[in-house]
């Protein structure tokens, strides 16, 4: 481990510990993301999934920025992103249940506003497949087709707001990588999993946790778009 590791390592601990020690300073973010949720989830995926490619880059080269790599215009991706992620969590854990009821699961709706419990678990289960299979793969590919564009407009902030030639890099997306591992593997084997618990948390608990996934979400399509790299560049 190098001693920028440690320097960085060290500024995010040092950012990240007075929410688990000071209890006011948890309770305010909490409040803050209560009243404004909208908000907080743009702060939280701009903040903590760039994080997450961030330290992709420094797996595959061996440092956290590069010319061109375009950390700022990465942020306001997955800040837009965020918003509707936000969203989606909102629509699919609420309809999903209803959904569910309609379909002749009793107690579907109720069942999680209450203790934990296997039927719990299997609505939970639900909300998070049903989310996950439907809107997560658009969400992937237009964060895949956003990332392309940052890399081929210099990682400027100018270029990310040019227009985005959307069936031009659809056509260039290396889709063995896209289908067999960030749908194929990721989706089953780890997104539906996390959200299901995420899904059984409490609201608050919630929160914490979906902003910790979002580090795993952005380092998991970085590492995709490490694979992909040879036949997109």
């Amino acid at each position: 481990m190098k001693r920028n590791d440690l320097v960085f390592i060290f500024i995010i601990i040092l950012l990240l510990l007075p929410f688990f020690l000071i209890r006011e300073v948890y309770s305010a973010y909490v409040s803050f993301n209560a009243l404004h949720g909208m908000i907080m989830s743009f702060i939280k995926f701009a903040l903590l999934a760039t994080l997450g490619e961030v330290i992709a880059l420094r797996i595959r080269k061996d440092k956290y920025n590069e010319p061109g790599f375009g950390i700022l215009p990465r942020a306001l991706v997955w800040g837009f992103l965020g918003l509707t992620i936000k969203a989606a969590f909102a629509i699919f854990s609420t309809g999903t249940p209803v959904f569910a009821e309609y379909l002749g699961l009793n107690g579907a709706i109720s069942v999680m506003k209450g203790e934990l419990c296997w039927l719990k678990i299997l609505v939970a289960f639900c909300i998070s497949a049903a989310m996950n299979i439907t809107y997560a793969p658009v969400m992937m590919t237009f964060h895949k087709i956003t990332d392309m564009h940052i890399l081929q407009t210099g990682g400027t902030l100018k270029g990310l707001f040019r227009p985005i030639p959307f069936a031009k890099i659809f056509n260039r997306i290396n889709w063995d990588v896209q289908w067999n591992f960030v749908f194929k593997k990721t989706i089953p084997i780890f997104w539906i999993p996390a959200h299901t618990v995420t899904f059984l948390l409490p609201a608050d608990f919630q929160v914490l946790f979906a902003a910790m996934l979002s580090v795993a979400l952005g380092l998991l399509l970085a590492i995709a778009g490490m694979k992909s790299a040879p036949t997109t560049a």
